[in-house]
């Protein structure tokens, strides 16, 4: 034999407190999944439910097709007719809806997004923007 018995002995018995060491990885990659998939994620999905639920008569929307519409009647919770041309009427889901594209309102006074330079502050980070960073 060439493994002695008190060597096999000990090897067996030895694994019961490595159990918790041994899924350490494997929740610390779910925290990251969760943080940085799955959070990012939700928060979108929340934004775009809000989005849809406050489109009103009159704004102008981008469906996912492309088409860039005026919303001209909600019809209900599920869809909506969009003007896509002079007298061309759809009806489209609300769901298929990307954004909602105003014209923005003009500022008034100097405007938070400017410095005392009159230069536009730059972006956020991508990292900011994904933990909700703040500058």
């Amino acid at each position: 034999m060439l493994i002695s018995p008190a060597y096999a002995q000990a090897a067996g018995g030895a694994g019961g407190g490595d159990l918790f060491v041994s899924l350490m990885p494997l929740i610390l990659i779910f925290a990251v999944f969760y943080f940085l998939l799955i959070r990012p994620q939700q928060r979108k999905v929340k934004l775009h439910r809000e989005m849809l639920g406050r489109l009103r008569r009159g704004d102008k929307v981008l469906t996912g097709g492309g088409i860039i519409g005026t919303v001209t009647r909600v019809n209900s919770d599920t869809e909506c007719t969009v003007q896509i041309a002079e007298g061309v009427k759809v009806t489209i889901a609300r769901g298929t809806i990307t954004d909602v594209i105003n014209k923005p309102e003009p500022v008034q006074g100097g405007g938070a997004g400017q410095t005392a330079g009159g230069a536009a502050e730059p972006p956020k980070s991508l990292l900011g923007g994904l933990f909700g960073g703040k500058r």
